[in-house]
This record gives structure tokens, C-alpha cells and sequence, in this order.
């Protein structure tokens, strides 16, 4: 057969753009979760130009740092900004504190500062070392998500709150996924006001934590994308990586209250290269470069893409115990990227 070399070229382009739209679909996806708990670590403005420069068009800020607000100012950056815990009782309790917050830390800021979310509270367990921050979360997102609606802007900003998979009860086979028992009278109300709002709830997901807790019977290729064939069958649905497994064992969990349908979006994931059981180098390096990859594609259970937040920009050496120290992308010394891939 004689082809052309304008159907050559045609054919070529065609493949280039879809591409180019591929990598973009794929880096919307991604974005890196930015803590500060270190004494190394580079200034705010150089933290928000080295996302720049590496192409990360999203962030989880867990408080309202001035000086990385200021410094994300018209940088194209879309931003999830974070209620610390401590905040939460005063927000909750006093409306006008609410209103002074979202004055002082968002409208003060937003458009210029693409503020997408607002991610009120983290990890707070009603049965865990957090448990007196408990009945704060829902009033204060309450709170928030009125002081936001009030300037019309609930649409634009979602106000949510983070958990983490100790909520999770049941979560074998993924679509038998449950919620704790003694974590219902908690969650529930939230879900329901997380419907109302439509609004997405926030979900920490390490698979590094669930393979190292239990590796006699979750295997590491399954935990970093690597197995070749499926691991888990769930009725007619196969599962080759543990990642989905969880996430769709929380999209179970949420279905299976009965409440009502809610998105979820990955407020943190990554894998420690120190301090640890299976941390390593190489380990990281994998688990990062498949979930890249991997979240522009959906699960099992939930087509579409997955927005999901890396942790974290750097190592932090404030943190304890040591494994925290490690799950760093870049290096705080000399902003160096610690793996190859890009984002």
C-alpha cells in the first residue's frame, strides 16, 4: 500500500495532539499536598515557583500560610486550603469567627488565588486521638460553607472535611466496603450535608500503609501497580492494584449508607523512601510514577478521572516518627526533584 506523506504527516499530528491531551488530562489530576513541618525547607514563594516550573497545577495547603497565599497569587495553581484542627472549635462555635476566617483567608485572596476547596479539619476520628475535635467538624463546615454561600460563591469553593481509611470497616471484597460501626453517628450527618452542598469528600489513601501493616497477604507488586494480573476478584469486577481497591471500598461505604452519592477526592497518597518497612527508593519511585499514571482512568467501580493529591513537596524532618521524615518529592536543600518522572 502507497501512502501519501501528507497522510503521514496528518496521521502523526493526530498522534501528537492526542498526546499532548492525554499528559494534560493526566496532570489536571495531580496535585501535591504542601506541609512545612521542617527546619530545611526552602521559602514559600520558591516552594510555589518550583510547582510552577515542574508543572503542578494543584495544591493541599493544611492551613492558611500568608506568605504561600501571597506567593500563589495569579500562579494558576488550584488550591486546597485547609482548617487546622485547633481552628476547628472556635469556627464552629461562633459564626462571626467563621466569617472572619473566610474574610481574612479566602476572600482576601480568591480569584487570584485559585481556592477550589476548603478541607475543614483533618483525620479527626470520633474514636481516635482526635476524637475531642469530633463535634466540631460538621458545625464548622457549616459555618464555612455558609460565610462562602453568602458571597454566592458555594459553587466556585466546596467545603469539605479529610478523613482517613481507619473509618473504613469492612473493606474485602470492595464492593462489601462498610463504615466502622462506631464511626456512623459521625460520618453520617456529613455525608448528608456533603449531598446537600455537593460537595466531594476528602480521603487520605496509602496504599504503603495497608501493605505494611499486612504483607503476608497483600503482595508489594499488587500495592505498587506492578502485578500483571488481577489479584482480586469482586463479582464481575477485577482488581490488579490495591490502590482502587481501597477507594472503591470507600465509594461502597458511602453508597452503602444509603444517603446519597458522593465524590471522592484523593487529599492524600504517596509511599515513604526511609524510615520503614518497604520504604525505599525504589518502592516510591514506582508506587509515584504508576499513580501518575494511574489516576487519569478511574477504578472498577467509578469511571472518569481521579483527583488525587500527592504528599507531600518535601521531606519533612520535623516529623515523627521517622518513616514521616521521607515522603517527600523534591529535596528541601536544593529543590532537586528526587525521582525522574514529571508531572
Amino acid at each position: 500500500m502507497i501512502t501519501s506523506n501528507s497522510t503521514v504527516m496528518a496521521s502523526l499530528l493526530l498522534l501528537f495532539a492526542l498526546f499532548t491531551v492525554t499528559l494534560r488530562l493526566t496532570s489536571a489530576q495531580i496535585g501535591v499536598c504542601y506541609g512545612m513541618e521542617g527546619t530545611n525547607l526552602p521559602s514559600q514563594r520558591e516552594a510555589i515557583d518550583l510547582c510552577k516550573s515542574n508543572n503542578i497545577k494543584r495544591m493541599r495547603l493544611y492551613d492558611p500560610n500568608p506568605d504561600a497565599l501571597e506567593a500563589l497569587r495569579n500562579s494558576g495553581i488550584e488550591l486546597m486550603l485547609g482548617v487546622p484542627n485547633s481552628d476547628l472549635q472556635n469556627i464552629a462555635n461562633n459564626k462571626d469567627i467563621a466569617n472572619q476566617w473566610v474574610q481574612k483567608n479566602v476572600l482576601n485572596f480568591y480569584p487570584s488565588v485559585k481556592i477550589k476547596y476548603i478541607a475543614v479539619g483533618n483525620e479527626v476520628n470520633p474514636v481516635g486521638g482526635s476524637s475531642q475535635f469530633a463535634k466540631f467538624v460538621l458545625p464548622a463546615i457549616q459555618n464555612i460553607y455558609q460565610a462562602i454561600r453568602a458571597k454566592n460563591f458555594q459553587d466556585q469553593i466546596k467545603v469539605s472535611t479529610a478523613i482517613d481509611m481507619t473509618m473504613i470497616g469492612t473493606s474485602y471484597p470492595p464492593s462489601k466496603g462498610s463504615f466502622r460501626s462506631d464511626v456512623r453517628s459521625y460520618l453520617d450527618p456529613i455525608i448528608g450535608y456533603l449531598v446537600y452542598a455537593n460537595a466531594p469528600l476528602f480521603a487520605n489513601i496509602y496504599s504503603y500503609f495497608s501493605y505494611k501493616d499486612n504483607p503476608k497477604d497483600i503482595s508489594l507488586q499488587y500495592a505498587l501497580f506492578t502485578s500483571p494480573n488481577v489479584v482480586v476478584r469482586d463479582g464481575s469486577r477485577g482488581y490488579q492494584n490495591l490502590f482502587d481497591a481501597l477507594l472503591d471500598s470507600l465509594h461502597a461505604a458511602i453508597d452503602n449508607t444509603g444517603i446519597g452519592f458522593v465524590k471522592v477526592v484523593v487529599s492524600e497518597s504517596g509511599w515513604p523512601s526511609d524510615g520503614g518497612f518497604a520504604a525505599t527508593y525504589d518502592n516510591t519511585r514506582v508506587y509515584l510514577d504508576n499513580l501518575i499514571r494511574h489516576v487519569n482512568g478511574g477504578t472498577p467501580m467509578r469511571s472518569g478521572p481521579i483527583e488525587t493529591y500527592i504528599f507531600g513537596l518535601f521531606d519533612e524532618n520535623k516529623k515523627n516518627p521517622e518513616l514521616e521524615k521521607h515522603f517527600g518529592v523534591f529535596n528541601p536543600n536544593n529543590k532537586q526533584k528526587k525521582y525522574p518522572f514529571g508531572f
